[in-house]
């Protein structure tokens, strides 16, 4: 009784604000979770249920905003891999924290109408951001994959609107590399991302039903084929849903802010994740182009 008594003295409640990505789980009835990875900004959460995303970010201000994150205002409690935690009923309870959910965030903003010139003013910049070499390679040095035959299929087919080699080159790349976030998988992502949001924005529907086909299948077999953490991005992707950084360079294209210092915000991302990330983008952007030309 003097333990339960003290444990309830401890904990601390706060409210935080969570990405719209994650509120079918966070509004669910509670389930179990862990701890999967501890970083001093951000804590990940796996939890036990068959809804996407399954993994959940519960951060602080200076850590990346992914489109899976929950945002709250303090310090992260102390806590390791594999430590138990709950999710649910629009609370996380994790140690001795318990947050609530208060406010909600769009990880999806959509970046209204768009005329395909302004686009292609800014797909040589793309291919090729500030200081990092020649435009037109579709894949910026330091990415993970530059040179990869599966990514030049991906260009290629996208571009052609080629439902086949498309997804021969998809299945090829998810979960390709190593680390939380594979490069394959950041490749695939930034092109969904690119492909849904910038098919809409110009009104090219090849582009949003090469989307769909995408999504369908990188999301098909997810949690089999690569990280817990990478599959929910996946999932996120397939629906838009990405982080600031990545809508930043998005905005950009469309001409609704510079868009060199966002791509230079991008590359900060990760190892090589802000880079192959930018070259999905840029295949995103010149297969759009292309199939809003051909229509």
């Amino acid at each position: 009784m003097t333990v339960s008594t003290h444990a309830r003295r401890t904990r601390v409640h706060v409210t935080g604000a969570a990405s719209t990505a994650v509120r079918p789980v966070l509004e669910s009835q509670r389930r179990p979770a862990r701890v999967l990875a501890v970083f001093p900004a951000g804590v990940y959460l796996e939890v036990r249920t068959e809804l996407e995303p399954s993994v959940i970010a519960v951060i602080t201000g200076q850590a990346t905003r992914l489109p899976n994150s929950v945002l709250l205002a303090g310090p992260l409690p102390h806590v390791t891999v594999g430590d138990d935690a709950a999710v649910g009923d629009r609370v996380i309870e994790l140690g001795p924290l318990s947050l609530s959910v208060r406010r909600w965030w769009d990880p999806a903003p959509p970046l209204g109408r768009l005329d395909s010139a302004r686009l292609a003013r800014a797909a040589a910049l793309l291919g090729a951001p500030p200081g990092a070499g020649p435009a037109g390679t579709g894949a910026p040095p330091g990415a993970g994959l530059a040179g990869n035959g599966a990514v030049a299929l991906l260009a290629g087919s996208c571009a052609k609107g080629w439902l086949l080699g498309m997804v021969t080159a998809a299945e090829q790349l998810v979960g390709l590399g190593p680390g939380l976030t594979p490069s394959g998988d950041d490749v695939l992502a930034g092109l969904l991302v690119a492909l849904r949001h910038l098919g809409l924005a110009t009104g090219t529907e090849p582009a949003v039903r090469l989307a769909d086909w995408l999504a369908a299948t990188v999301t098909y077999d997810a949690r089999t084929r690569t990280t817990p953490l990478s599959a929910t991005l996946l999932h996120c992707a397939a629906r838009g849903e990405a982080s600031p950084e990545v809508i930043a360079v998005l905005r950009g294209a469309a001409g609704r802010q510079p868009l060199e210092p966002a791509l230079r915000h991008l590359y900060r991302l990760g190892h090589t994740s802000g880079a192959d990330l930018a070259q999905g983008i840029a295949i995103g952007v010149t297969s759009v182009l292309a199939l809003s030309a051909a229509t």
